[in-house]
């Protein structure tokens, strides 16, 4: 039983896992961050300049950095990444972040990384690559819209070092009979420094224990999720609920324990999977002392075959992403899972033997 939950945490650290064979890199790199205005291209996604949040230029100081174009052979779904500067020549404290997605991608992940080499064309790589090693970057925004913007708090920013190294993590699905081209740009607007307050970060919470019968409906949850004590003391101001394409709603609510029922922090009206919505909480809220969260999942599944949580956009997945500050540290991935007797919650990277499982994968 033990080897089970510890599979299923694993693959729960792979987050939003979707990756598939290797396949043949028909892609070209772009160049790397650009700053200030925009250029006479009409597409302002394959020119990869800066995007204001209203599409518009964005302000003086905004840096932008691109994937693609990528060529997606049809009935291919894969994960590649690139690895660029940001280009900014000093320091910035980042208050909006807009992503911009073309037809055929499913979600892009922006990393803050510590490399030092770019990789522009873009590579093979697995989703959510070593972020259970905070020293070698953290998650900075996720997006599974064509046009999605996450603006932080008044004060509230992500601090980007000079030639900022950025990783953009695409996964992209072709169900055509023709080859797309995909592309993706990420802007990151600043804030003045004398407004800088706090430090943002970022948080994934869900759990692994997922079994749906082929052709029926379920529900997991309410899941209670126990945070570690610091997240007591920290303000969330957005959620974001995650499924893949069974998935028919995601709810959370704050909660002091499993006993308690909680308080509604993401209910969302026809809720959709593809195009899942981020709550931006004004004012922002935060979890009881000793608390954590719930969190309930419901799918239909309309396929033969019975659906468990994994990797692939066949399987199924029960998560949030949630934006909060200060940072405590570094991005984590919170999971609860009832496959051991008493049940297991593990917050990675961190102390503990779950955690050292999954360093370990």
């Amino acid at each position: 039983m033990r080897t089970l939950a510890f599979g299923a945490i694993a693959a729960a650290a792979v987050l939003l896992g979707f990756a598939c064979s290797s396949t043949t890199n028909n892609g070209g790199g772009a160049s790397s961050g650009t700053s200030g205005g925009t250029s006479g291209n009409p597409d302002p996604v394959l020119d990869g300049g800066p995007i204001g949040l209203d599409g518009a230029p964005a302000p003086l100081g905004s840096f932008a950095v691109n994937f693609g174009p990528q060529d997606a052979p049809a009935s291919e779904e894969h994960t590649k990444c690139v690895v660029k500067r940001l280009g900014n020549p000093t320091a910035m404290h980042v208050g909006s972040v807009h992503n911009v997605l073309s037809k055929g991608s499913h979600h892009l992940v922006v990393y803050r990384v510590n490399d030092t080499v770019e990789q522009t064309t873009p590579f093979d790589c697995q989703p959510f690559t070593d972020t259970l090693d905070p020293n070698k970057g953290s998650t900075l925004m996720i997006s599974q819209k064509e046009d999605d913007a996450l603006v932080l708090p008044e004060g509230v920013a992500y601090t980007l070092q000079p030639n900022q190294m950025l990783r953009l993590e695409v996964h992209y699905i072709n169900p055509s009979s023709t080859s797309k081209t995909i592309t993706a740009t990420s802007t990151f607007i600043p804030i003045e420094d004398s407004k800088f307050k706090n430090e943002a970060d970022f948080l994934f919470v869900g759990t692994p224990d997922i079994n749906i019968p082929a052709k029926s409906k379920a529900d997991v949850g309410p899941v209670f999720i126990k945070l570690p004590d610091e997240y007591a003391n920290v303000s969330f101001f957005a959620i974001t609920g995650h499924e893949h394409q069974y998935g028919t709603n995601v709810k959370v609510s704050t909660a002091g324990s499993k006993a308690d029922p909680g308080t509604p922090v993401y209910d969302v009206p026809g809720w959709i999977w593809s195009e899942p919505a981020t709550v931006q909480a004004s004012p922002p809220f935060k979890i009881p002392s000793n608390g954590g969260f719930k969190v309930t999942c419901s799918w239909d599944n309309t396929s033969s075959n019975a659906v468990s949580f994994g990797e692939s956009a066949n399987a199924e997945m029960c998560f949030f992403w949630a934006y909060y500050y200060p940072s405590v540290g570094s991005a984590k991935v919170c999971v609860h899972t009832d496959q051991v007797p008493g049940g297991a919650d593990a917050c990675c990277p961190g102390p503990g033997f779950v955690c050292d499982y999954l360093k370990g994968k």
